[in-house]
């Protein structure tokens, strides 16, 4: 693969959305061909799992079967879209990826990393991105971003306890910690335009 395969991961609220558009354009800028996904979903198949992930109560499933899920989203996702665009040459920016399945299922779930990383080498071909940027930003802060951002009415996911969202951060930090060399924490406060720019930083060694 001759591509660059970038993502962005963090909690709710933190600003991945907005800024996956703007390190978007700024790369394209730059005279680089992207191509922006998501997770869950990014293709048909991966789009009518999210459906089902997304929306409902929150013990809706349990985290053994959102991993399951996600894992199928993910695998349709890699061989329809993402490993085809790598092999073209373009850079595809993911907002979330396998790091927010060991955090929000892994840790937030109870279930723990190895699990879901067994299965994301069974059924993924073990793809892991060449730079995770790790969206950083206190809870509060995420929380009230992310109320404003849906107008009071979270998904399944942003209705979880927030025991639960602390247990996703805290694994979201270790992960870093874990691999200095592949996810870089990026300080989400600031204006938008702040935070496009630490994270074109992020990316300097790879442009």
């Amino acid at each position: 693969m001759t591509g660059r395969f970038i993502t962005l991961e963090g909690g709710e609220g933190v600003g991945k959305s907005t800024q996956l558009a703007a390190l978007a354009a700024a790369l394209r800028a730059r005279g680089i061909s992207v191509v922006t996904t998501r997770e869950p979903g990014g293709t048909a198949g991966a789009e009518a799992i999210r459906a089902l992930l997304m929306t409902g109560e929150a013990d809706k499933w349990i985290a053994r079967t959102e991993a399951c899920l996600f894992t199928a989203a993910r695998a349709d996702h890699i061989f329809n879209l993402i490993a085809p665009a790598l092999h073209r040459g373009d850079w595809v920016i993911c907002d979330r990826y396998i790091d927010s399945t060991v955090a929000y299922q892994g840790f937030g779930g109870g279930m723990g990393a190895e699990r879901i990383l067994d299965m994301h080498r069974a059924c993924c071909d073990n793809l892991m991105p060449d730079r995770t940027l790790l969206f950083t930003l206190p809870l509060e802060q995420a929380h009230a971003r992310a109320v404003l951002r849906d107008d009071g009415k979270a998904d399944r996911f942003g209705a979880m306890s927030a025991d639960y969202h602390q247990r996703v951060v805290r694994a979201f930090h270790n992960l870093a910690r874990a691999e200095p060399q592949r996810i870089y924490p990026i300080d989400a406060s600031g204006t938008p335009e702040e935070v496009t720019e630490r994270l074109l930083a992020a990316l300097t060694d790879l442009l």
